[in-house]
């Protein structure tokens, strides 16, 4: 995806693909030529062309027998296009949707694989670019097997790879406040001349949404795991719109320095503070998650918690938020000395942030630190002295936005 230019149509200029890789955009400046005129109607075949009008030998998708197709897993562009669009389309929400992002999020998908493959998963592209998004093996976007399942390069574009790089649409701070094709390009990086592109596919996206019966309007919600799993790494609920500050930057308590013990505090919960689960019957339940559970829990920490006290979801949509809303009189800014049950956060230098229930004796109960996707008890210092990550203090286990 990167330093992609004009000259990308004439790679690899050697024999037939020779002819084929400089004939293919001549032949979609003059599609989109006759859609601008009119020649065609505005039925669906119409558009299924219209998609697939790039600038200057963009997108990086050639069209029919486009080189290395060599008829596995990728899809051609023959027979029923938009069919095959559909398809694609419910993948890349679907992976939106599970991982707790909002209908906009799907929206700037969607504008991307459109312009990048024209939403087909390919097996082609430029250099070793390859299916819906046109992601690269040779940069971390995964194996070439693993890039043309769809629901892992829709994973890697939304939530990218855990070590932060290369970052996916959730990594991005800001991203909810961006033009749709600013955060398009932020996750994809073309060159500069190029990134605008992207916002020649919002009908069309909008279009094959509504044809695939995708809710754009869809607010960002707590969501049950990640299609598939992914590397440990800093996590956090990954989800849509909110606050576009990184994290929470208050204070006020004494901090301990980083990897120092936690120690059992004493403190009670304020009344206002009643969930479903009672505290103990809470830390028992997370211990046999970790004991028995299953790999439901990549990139959910804040719905692990708000499960964990008894609530389907905690009704915020990032960790580091979820701190940053809480009363002033709950926060307990770097103190290394929680009460079993309570809520410890950090700042992992991603925009969700973690959080993490205590269970005592400095041990805490994490999603992803041990294992992708697990829960495992372990050392509360892990967070810091593992994932580098910054600690911010803990709070009761308060939803007042639980559901």
């Amino acid at each position: 995806m990167e330093g992609r230019d004009a000259l990308r149509a004439a790679v690899n200029t050697a024999g037939t693909g020779a002819a084929i890789k400089l004939a293919v955009p001549a032949s979609v400046v003059f599609v989109c030529f006759l859609l601008v005129v009119g020649v065609f109607g505005g039925g669906v075949a119409a558009q299924a062309n219209a998609d697939s009008c790039g600038d200057r030998g963009q997108p990086g998708a050639e069209l029919p027998g486009g080189p290395g197709s060599s008829g596995g897993t990728g899809q051609s562009p023959d027979g029923d296009l938009r069919k095959k669009q559909i398809e694609n389309a419910k993948v890349i929400d679907s992976v939106a949707e599970r991982g707790g992002m909002s209908g906009q999020a799907t929206l700037i998908g969607l504008m991307t694989a459109l312009q990048e493959s024209t939403l087909l998963n390919i097996e082609y592209g430029d250099r070793d670019s390859l299916g819906l998004f046109q992601q690269r093996p040779s940069q971390g976007w995964g194996t070439r097997e693993q890039i043309l399942n769809p629901r892992h390069s829709s994973k890697m574009f939304f939530f990218g790879a855990d070590s932060g790089s290369p970052r996916g649409l959730a990594d991005i701070r800001g991203w909810e406040a961006m033009p749709l094709w600013k955060a398009a390009a932020t996750v994809q990086r073309p060159a500069e001349e190029y990134e605008t592109l992207y916002a020649g596919q919002e009908g069309s996206a909008r279009e094959i949404a509504a044809q695939a019966g995708i809710d754009l309007l869809r607010p960002a919600v707590n969501g049950p795991a990640l299609p598939d799993g992914g590397a440990p790494g800093p996590s956090g609920e990954t989800a849509g719109p909110g606050d576009v500050d990184e994290c929470y930057t208050g204070g006020g308590g004494t901090p301990g320095k980083p990897g120092e013990p936690f120690h059992d505090g004493a403190a009670g919960w304020p009344a206002s503070v009643r969930n479903p689960r009672s505290t103990a019957a809470a830390i028992q339940w997370a211990e046999n998650e970790a004991a028995t559970g299953g790999r439901d829990w990549f990139a959910l920490c804040l719905a692990f918690v708000a499960r964990v006290y008894g609530w389907s979801y905690s009704g915020v949509p990032y960790a580091i938020d979820h701190y940053r809303e809480m009363p002033p009189v709950m926060k307990h800014d770097k103190d290394r000395n929680p009460p079993p049950g309570a809520l410890m956060y950090w700042d992992t230098g991603k925009r969700a942030g973690h959080v993490a229930i205590y269970l005592g004796d400095g041990k805490i109960a994490s999603n992803d630190i041990a294992r992708p996707g697990y829960i495992d008890v372990v050392p509360a210092t892990d967070i810091e002295t593992k994932w580098g990550a910054t600690y911010l203090g803990w709070a009761p286990p308060y939803f007042p936005r639980g559901g």
